[in-house]
């Protein structure tokens, strides 16, 4: 009983900590600076000159919002974006390119805290930005085809809050902070429960057995063993947690950051249980596209891995 009460007071203090003084103030600075552009209108300037560049690879105006919105915000921001792209007419064939898009990509809030781990920012994005293009080609011209291509009245304006005097710019910044205080406070249980399940196999050796007995076969193919832990952490319960375990193995000398960039494009995207159920939250025709979107965003993601793989 003493063994568990010490592991479940060293996962808090390092869900805590990940939390509050790494995850809530790079959110606050990205987050306030995303709305203050958006309530600029920079990013609708982005998204019009985007949106007929890339209608070829089966996304909207809409799409290349949600695009930016889980490369600068966070996983959950483009939820509401396809909710609007439901119920605003969009096709089911461009509902699946966008979903895809959205799974295969790399959500902000992992990649700016780990970037303070050391993954290498620049080139995370960039394959980020090419892993979801390739996924949102691979369902609107393969996976989901034979979706429905048939569009209502599109509406594709952006409702947002304006900032164009000192109250509103403060107003927006306030907002901003709020929202990446809830996103920050919001990881802590699923961290703690990640954190506690990982040193509880750890300290009965059910991590090391497996590690010993699929070492040989990974580091025949040049793979770092610490990838199983992470890899199991990442598709069970999300990659918050992943990210979790990776601060925690950082820490304690178990991998390295050549391992985290190496592994970026297998590990960082909402494509896993917690993502899928909350990405099909979204509506129903949302829900009813998730395989062809899965899929093309599986390819995507293999993208992305052979990137990092070459790169990292």
């Amino acid at each position: 009983m003493d063994q568990l009460t010490d592991i479940i007071l060293r996962a808090g203090r390092s869900a805590v900590e990940l939390s509050l003084f790494v995850l809530l103030p790079i959110m606050v600075v990205m987050l306030s600076l995303m709305r203050l552009l958006e309530a600029r209108g920079v990013l609708d300037w982005v998204v019009a000159r985007l949106a007929p560049v890339l209608r070829p690879v089966g996304l909207t105006g809409l799409g290349v919002f949600a695009a930016l919105q889980i490369n600068f915000v966070s996983f959950a921001a483009p939820v509401a974006t396809l909710t609007m792209m439901e119920g605003r007419g969009a096709s089911d064939r461009h509902l699946a390119a966008t979903l895809a898009m959205v799974m295969a990509m790399a959500q902000a809030n992992v990649t700016f805290p780990m970037a303070a781990m050391g993954l290498a920012f620049g080139p995370a994005l960039a394959l980020s930005l090419l892993g979801g293009l390739i996924a949102a080609a691979a369902t609107y011209h393969g996976f989901g085809r034979g979706l429905s291509a048939s569009e209502g009245t599109l509406d594709e304006t952006l409702h947002h809050h304006v900032a164009d005097n000192a109250k509103g710019v403060l107003d927006v910044i306030n907002r901003a902070g709020a929202e990446a205080f809830k996103i920050s406070v919001g990881s802590i249980p699923m961290l703690v429960l990640a954190l506690v399940a990982v040193m509880a196999l750890r300290a009965t050796g059910a991590i090391d057995a497996l590690t010993a007995a699929l070492t040989p076969t990974l580091a025949a193919i040049g793979i770092d063993p610490a990838m199983i832990l992470l890899t199991l952490t990442k598709y069970i319960a999300g990659g918050t947690a992943m990210m979790g375990v990776m601060d925690e193995m950082l820490r304690n000398g178990v991998t390295t950051v050549t391992t985290l960039n190496h592994g970026a494009g297998f590990l960082i995207h909402p494509l896993d249980v917690a993502g899928v159920a909350i990405m099909m939250s979204a509506g129903r025709r949302v829900a009813a596209v998730w395989k062809p979107a899965a899929l093309g965003a599986a390819v995507g993601i293999a993208a992305r891995s052979v990137g990092h793989a070459l790169i990292g």
